[in-house]
């Protein structure tokens, strides 16, 4: 017996009805782009009834094209930012965020356009504020009133579709344990169908109810108790994936494959296509494209500000630092940078200039009698890290991002990267002379294990938060830990 007949043999009878066919999401999300569209024209006329100005060159006629203008950009930026997005649907606090930017860019772009073409004067002040004002709140309160509503029909299976899964394996059970433990999904799960039926199959530990091989799923297709098939099968099974997808491609349903054991992992990735190929995206490269030239101007512009007006300070501190002891001013480290590779960082010396380490690095303790006075008042300060903008000038650092170590220095006696499998991680950016972890209190001496966790945490928090607005608030925050911070010594 070949293998399709063995497939198309039937086991057990077809499902009875689990629920009636859904109404699609999407028209309820269409009937709301048609519904804030109208709102966004209604409040612009009816503010326009009222607080339009008679005498003013504006005519109704006028209003009405302002109205209808923004009208569009509004409905085409929502489109775009996400507001009508299936996941915004449930989330009223993301979805706000996504309304708000919209009419806030959209009013942005009125007055911008306004000012080019010189016909900004003839609309009335008082109505382009309060329709903004108004048309605003309407949109955010009729958003929440049609949220708490799609929320009711999706309690209630309104939405959901009646999905199969071909696949009683491990692979489409814990596809199913995912659909079953998500929320936002509007599905509704008919159960598994497998060819693999009898005692082949614990029916005790699935998820969901089993209710028979290929041709019942065919059967309960042509009936219309089905919606969507996915199948969970080995994708490494090749002819038997191709056999029964061959089969189910003659029905009218949506036709989907589950992610492949492995892909469970990576569950939180994206999809994208090299090509017609589609690829999982299992991590981007961080700070990359137009981020990393943002980045680099805001080092550089900020650097030589800061230069210029430090620099009588520098030279005051290279004085004392000549004076107090023996030895060069600066101290230059090899330490490791962006993509592990090694560069030498500036500072100003702080310790006796025999006693000082280059390759095996012992970090710095209380009382530590390497260390000079002037050298105790820089460290305490940070002071003697100004010096590392110029490694910043040169593009080896950067003013943010994880403190760069010495490839020798240890935690509880053993090497960094011995202790965090994924230390080398913070240095998929350049290091910084300041950072999230110095600002929230994890600078100084990395004597524990569990401090040195607690730094690559923060590290990585910064990594894959980054943003212009985040540095500089870290650059603030910097003044205030190098202050009142007690862990440098």
């Amino acid at each position: 017996m070949n293998e399709i007949s063995r497939l198309s043999k039937p086991v057990a009878p077809a499902p009875e009805p689990v629920t009636k066919p859904g109404v699609p999401l999407e028209v309820a999300i269409a009937l709301l782009r048609v519904a804030e569209f109208g709102l966004v024209i209604l409040s612009g006329m009816f503010i326009a009834s009222i607080l339009g100005e008679p005498n003013s060159e504006m005519t109704a006629q006028g209003y009405t094209r302002v109205v209808l203008l923004a009208g569009i950009v509004f409905a085409t930026l929502a489109e775009s930012m996400g507001c009508y997005d299936v996941d915004a649907q449930f989330s009223l606090r993301m979805v706000w965020r996504r309304l708000a930017g919209s009419w806030v860019m959209t009013a942005l772009f009125m007055l911008t356009l306004g000012f080019l073409l010189k016909t900004s004067d003839n609309v009335s002040r008082g109505w382009a504020l309060s329709w903004f004002v108004v048309g605003g709140t309407s949109l955010l309160v009729s958003r929440a009133l049609s949220t708490i509503w799609v929320r009711r029909l999706k309690n209630r299976g309104t939405f959901n579709q009646r999905v199969a899964i071909f696949g009683a394996g491990p692979q489409g059970q814990r596809f199913a344990d995912y659909v079953i433990r998500n929320s936002r999904l509007t599905i509704t799960l008919v159960g598994f169908f497998d060819d693999r039926v009898g005692d082949r199959i614990d029916r005790a530990s699935l998820p969901a109810p089993l209710h028979g091989n290929l041709t019942a799923l065919v059967s309960a297709i042509r009936e219309g108790r089905i919606d969507q098939v996915v199948v969970a099968l080995p994708w490494s099974a090749d002819v038997r994936l191709q056999q029964v997808v061959s089969r189910l491609a003659l029905t009218p349903v949506r036709i989907r494959l589950a992610p492949d054991l492995a892909s469970f992992a990576f569950a939180k990735r994206q999809m994208v296509l090299l090509g017609d190929v589609p690829v999982m995206t299992l991590f981007e490269r961080p700070i990359s494209g137009m981020d990393a030239v943002l980045k680099r101007i805001e080092d550089l512009v900020l650097s030589f500000l800061v230069l210029a007006l430090v620099w009588p300070v520098l030279l005051v501190i290279a004085v004392a630092v000549k004076l107090d002891s023996r030895g060069p001013i600066f101290f230059r480290q090899p330490r490791e940078g962006f993509n592990n590779r090694h560069f030498r960082v500036w500072k100003f010396r702080s310790m006796h200039h025999d006693l000082s380490q280059v390759d095996r690095i012992d970090q710095a303790s209380r009382g530590d009698r390497r260390v000079t006075r002037v050298g105790r008042f820089l460290r305490r300060t940070s002071l003697d890290e100004l010096p590392q903008l110029f490694n910043v000038v040169r593009g080896e650092m950067s003013l943010v991002g994880p403190r760069p170590h010495a490839p020798s220095t240890r935690a509880g006696g053993r090497l960094f990267s011995d202790v965090v499998t994924s230390y080398a991680a913070r240095h998929k950016v350049k290091p910084g002379i300041t950072g999230w972890a110095q600002v929230c209190g994890w600078r100084g001496e990395t004597d524990t294990e569990d401090k040195l966790v607690k730094r690559l945490e923060h590290d990585l928090h910064y990594i894959e938060n980054w943003s212009l607005g985040f540095d500089i608030y870290i650059l603030l925050r910097t003044i205030g830990a190098v202050v009142i911070s007690r862990e440098a010594f």
